[in-house]
């Protein structure tokens, strides 16, 4: 049985190995700095229309999705470029497929930001 400090430890080194992952996905995920952009954006306007509570949870899930799936796709495309030189169709397959869910998200969320927003502007007329 492994006592507290080896436990702590270990939860500081993966700690440390998630923020690294963090890092790593800022600096070179290009997509991510324009779904930063957008969510920036989001946030400022929910300030600016008061969205409710609800709303906030909403578009802050929304924002979570999009980002951590744009983590996931960066994972997917750096493993793949690592397990080859080729383009393979399976890891060409396997890279859309990531992308997909990232757009995929983006568009459902940005329907969902247009659902939350588009009556707030209304009314400001």
């Amino acid at each position: 049985m492994k006592d507290k400090s080896m436990k702590s430890k270990n939860i500081i080194d993966s700690m440390k190995y998630a923020i690294s992952g963090l890092k790593y996905g800022f600096i070179n995920t290009k997509n991510l700095h324009i779904d930063l952009v957008v969510a920036f954006f989001v946030i400022l306007f929910g300030f600016i229309l008061k969205v409710s509570l609800f709303e906030w949870l909403i578009l802050l899930l929304c924002i979570t999705i999009v980002i951590s799936l744009e983590f996931i796709n960066t994972a997917i495309e750096e493993a793949v470029n690592l397990s080859t030189n080729d383009i393979h169709p399976l890891a060409k397959a396997s890279k859309d497929v990531a992308a997909g869910a990232v757009l995929f998200s983006a568009i459902m969320s940005a329907i969902i930001g247009l659902i939350i927003f588009i009556p707030k502007l209304i009314d400001l007329f």
